[in-house]
């Protein structure tokens, strides 16, 4: 056999055990829709970490908010995921898919507006753009890959979901780090907005539905044996809340972590999910959701009081990379769901899910900058509660056998 036919056959080789190992297949990747929710996940991710990585700089290097008002801020931002229910309502008159790219419309202008108004009402009203957007794509993008991918397929398309969210917070952190000295924090908001608009009319032309798939309930879909689905959400959004709020502004407000601090934070953070992110989903697929959502809530409960009583910016900061790995065991909800809710059910019942993870974080941000003032470890230990008692809920998950090949 030639020499260069051997290296030919080796590589191939190597390349279908790599793409097997990320739980990727050929076919799947050339799926439309497939194709369709990372073009939009890539472009909502990026919108939103630009957003994330300059919003405590700005507001407090130059609007000057206290953390009482960023609680007030981070409140609104997820006021449109609690109104995610009204998801149900506009697929009434509009295709789902259609509804994913007009949110990332939003999400651009959300972002570019914001550099316009550096003031705290400014904020205030920017920030309910983006969130608008942003909330309303994470809605359909879990409902659009439910219905799409098989019982097997949907975690890896979650976590390669995960894996171009990595890529795209660590291409924003890059991009930040380099025009931090060249371009103002408002010209990099105006910047980072008119890009994020563009792909999402883009997408917006795509036609990536497939007539085959189960059709949807229509309107409001509650049921009293998804109890457990809606209790998972509650919790979840409480302890991200936590996370997504308090971590990064205690890094700037108590340890001084400039821009670019908190942008190679996020490149370091997205490197390793971007790697582990196709192991969680093959967790779920050979353990089961219980035993990885309880790995991830019995580790948040150290992660938490870390942030509550240890005194060291560095190690802050590896807890902040720990915090947001676990995160992506968050997954396990969803899948449960497709396993034990009917599949006419996905849409709207993920609307109602989204809704639900957000009741607490309308309340938290708040009620958590109040305890903040006080003391800044009460949030924290609030979290680490929140983990326990998301511990035992999770013992409740029960799923039927199915025969999934994870190896």
């Amino acid at each position: 056999m030639p020499r260069n036919t051997r290296i030919n056959e080796h590589f191939s080789n190597f390349a279908t055990h790599f793409y097997r190992e990320l739980g990727m297949t050929k076919d799947l990747k050339k799926n439309i829709m497939y194709q369709y929710l990372m073009l939009l996940v890539i472009a909502a991710t990026a919108g939103h970490q630009g957003w994330r990585t300059l919003f405590n700089n700005l507001a407090v290097d130059e609007v000057g908010i206290n953390g009482f008002q960023v609680g007030i801020i981070q409140s609104v931002r997820e006021i449109p995921g609690f109104l995610a229910l009204l998801v149900v309502y506009l697929l009434l008159v509009i295709k789902e898919h259609k509804l994913s790219a007009i949110s990332v419309l939003f999400v651009g202008v959300g972002v570019a507006c914001t550099g316009f108004f550096p003031s705290f009402w400014g904020l205030v009203f920017t920030t309910l753009i983006m969130s608008v957007g942003f909330h309303y794509f994470e809605t359909t993008n879990k409902s659009l890959t439910l219905q799409y991918f098989s019982l097997e397929d949907s975690p890896m398309v979650f976590a390669k979901q995960k894996s171009w969210t990595a890529v795209a917070n660590v291409s924003m952190g890059a991009f930040i780090f380099g025009i931090a000295h060249v371009m103002s924090l408002q010209a990099s908001f105006i910047l980072i907005g008119a890009v994020v608009f563009a792909l999402g009319i883009w997408a917006f032309f795509w036609k990536p539905a497939d007539k085959n798939i189960v059709p949807q309930n229509k309107g409001m879909v509650l049921r009293k044996r998804y109890w457990l689905f809606y209790v998972l959400n509650f919790l979840s959004g409480a302890r991200r809340q936590i996370f997504v709020v308090f971590a990064v502004f205690m890094l700037v407000e108590k340890y001084s972590y400039s821009v670019q601090d908190i942008a190679v934070l996020f490149v370091v953070n997205n490197i390793i999910t971007y790697f582990i992110s196709p192991f969680i989903a093959k967790g779920i697929n050979k353990f089961g959701e219980r035993k990885m959502l309880s790995a991830e809530y019995f580790s948040l409960i150290f992660v938490f009081l870390g942030y509550a009583f240890i005194d060291n910016a560095w190690i802050v900061a590896g807890l902040y990379i720990i915090d947001h790995i676990f995160f992506g065991f968050s997954m396990g909800i969803n899948t449960y769901f497709q396993k034990t809710g009917d599949q006419k059910d996905i849409a709207p019942s993920m609307a109602v899910g989204f809704t639900i993870n957000h009741i607490s974080a309308v309340v938290i941000p708040v009620l958590g900058g109040m305890l903040w003032m006080i003391d800044r470890q009460i949030p924290f230990l609030a979290g680490a509660v929140l983990s326990v008692i998301s511990l035992g809920f999770v013992q409740l998950i029960k799923v039927k056998k199915i025969s999934i090949n994870a190896d």
